[in-house]
């Protein structure tokens, strides 16, 4: 079932997975769109991309919601007019949505060896504690930092925000699932909850890392 995995966070929180094996045509079908969400899919190039678009809107359908109810703020930000907060996320086969009534933010990264070439645009204080020596976990830990850090600037979404310079992920251990964040940002300190799980699906070899973040 496409339905990949439900996640109850915590009790106002739901987290919904979505392995994206239909037809661009099949999931198409099973949507109902508002014409400028429709303009919008028309515009995408890519068809996985597409595919991806269109899984997120059968997530939100999962849980009661639709299109309409979705709107994007001026940064691209998406939001409900209610109570409930919403983070979307997709890589590659996968689509992901968090739904809360905590200020929440999701990443979904796939695990691969890219990540090191990259991983001094992104990472500061974090070195002190990585150990590159063993590949396989330095690449999950650095998986883990990317995706703790995408989540938090989904949270503020606010423009100058850096990666390497603002936000800052505390000593984790991937035996468990959870760690500290913080942000420090023109004046502004603010700490997070981090939450993190290795999703792995039976028709793919591939690896991923689900992150999600609260806003403390």
């Amino acid at each position: 079932m496409p339905l990949f995995q439900t996640i109850q966070c915590n009790e106002t929180t739901k987290l919904l997975i979505w392995e994206i094996t239909e037809s661009f045509e099949e999931l198409l079908s099973k949507v109902v769109l508002k014409e400028k969400t429709q303009r919008r899919l028309n515009g995408m190039k890519s068809q996985m991309h597409q595919r991806a678009f269109l899984s997120v809107r059968m997530l939100i359908q999962e849980m009661g919601f639709t299109d309409q109810d979705l709107h994007y703020d001026e940064f691209g930000k998406p939001y409900f007019d209610c109570h409930n907060y919403i983070s979307i996320t997709h890589s590659h086969n996968f689509a992901a949505i968090i739904i809360s009534h905590e200020t929440v933010g999701i990443d979904m990264e796939l695990q691969r060896e890219k990540i090191l070439r990259i991983a001094d645009k992104f990472v500061d204080t974090e070195f002190n504690y990585l150990n590159p020596n063993g590949l396989e976990e330095y690449i999950k830990k650095l998986t883990v930092i990317w995706g703790a850090k995408e989540a938090i600037f989904k949270i503020r979404n606010e423009k100058g925000i850096s990666f390497k310079d603002h936000i800052r992920v505390e000593d984790f251990s991937l035996n468990e699932n959870q760690t500290g964040a913080s942000l420090h940002f023109d004046n502004l300190i603010k700490d997070f909850d981090v939450h993190y799980k290795e999703i792995k699906s039976d028709n793919f070899d591939e690896k991923f890392t689900l992150v999600y973040a609260f806003e403390k």
